[in-house]
């Protein structure tokens, strides 16, 4: 963290970005250990800077990439996830969206789509306790104060709750919400205006984090593929064609 906290601070500074004499980005991880080298120091300067650099609009990569290259979720190979809801118009038609970084949960407890998946698929189970972390970021445009951003994100162990999670004693949480409402609020010295939309029209936000973040963390387990790492340890890629056996044994999923 400390690494890639400097880094981001002299990448800001050189490339013109430090607006304010200082500043302290926010800078989080999850725990890898099981199948990284996390005392090999592997992380440097430089990995920050191209990630950095490389940062573009578009499609994000999900499963083994970044900080989810090394994460278990549920059992099963995890990593990084996105899924976002768009409102009705009549609802404003803001934009949610939702990236997990999943490394939480056990498989005897995983759900989709309401469905006991986890307790279906019982080889190569992972004898583990809850021990790992999960971190989201909820993004929007709609124009939310700080006070309604905390309820947003506090909206997103619902999400959590959904496939299963059940925060365990060893699992690091971490939720941040922020709006990309009222650009130009921090720009003036003067008494600024802002937009807020009334407490009273948030419930379908709330709803859209949830559903959002349920999908991110179903989709990160999508998209991840099998990896061994140090010792040996072998975390495995959620079967897809399994799965779509089980959910379609609940009466679950759609045939096309």
């Amino acid at each position: 963290v400390g690494v890639v906290r400097d880094a981001v601070i002299q990448w800001r500074v050189q490339r013109g970005f430090m607006k304010q004499p200082w500043g302290l980005p926010v800078v989080a991880e999850t725990w890898d250990g099981w199948l990284n080298d996390i005392n090999g120091f592997h992380v440097k300067p430089e990995h920050a800077w191209a990630a950095l650099e490389n940062a573009a609009s578009g499609a994000v990569a999900e499963g083994n990439v970044g900080g989810g290259t090394g994460m278990v979720c549920h059992g099963f190979k995890g990593g990084i996830g996105t899924a976002s809801r768009k409102l009705e118009e009549k609802a404003g038609g803001y934009i949610v969206g939702v990236l997990a970084q999943c490394n939480h949960g056990r498989r005897q407890e995983l759900r989709i789509a309401g469905v006991p998946v986890g307790l279906e698929m019982t080889d190569e189970m992972l004898d583990r306790e809850d021990t790992g972390s999960i971190i989201v970021v909820v993004a929007t445009d709609a124009p939310l104060l700080p006070h309604q951003l905390k309820r947003l994100a506090r909206r997103v162990s619902m999400g959590l709750a959904r496939n299963g999670a059940t925060a365990g004693n060893g699992s690091g949480d971490i939720f941040i919400a922020f709006s990309t409402a009222n650009p130009e609020a921090g720009k003036t010295s003067e008494t600024a205006k802002l937009e807020m939309l009334p407490n009273a029209r948030m419930n379908p936000l709330f709803a859209a984090t949830i559903q959002a973040t349920e999908e991110a963390i179903v989709n990160a387990m999508i998209a991840a593929e099998t990896m061994t790492g140090i010792d040996g340890h072998r975390a495995r890629a959620l079967p897809h064609k399994l799965l779509k056996q089980i959910l379609k044994k609940y009466n679950r999923l759609a045939e096309k």
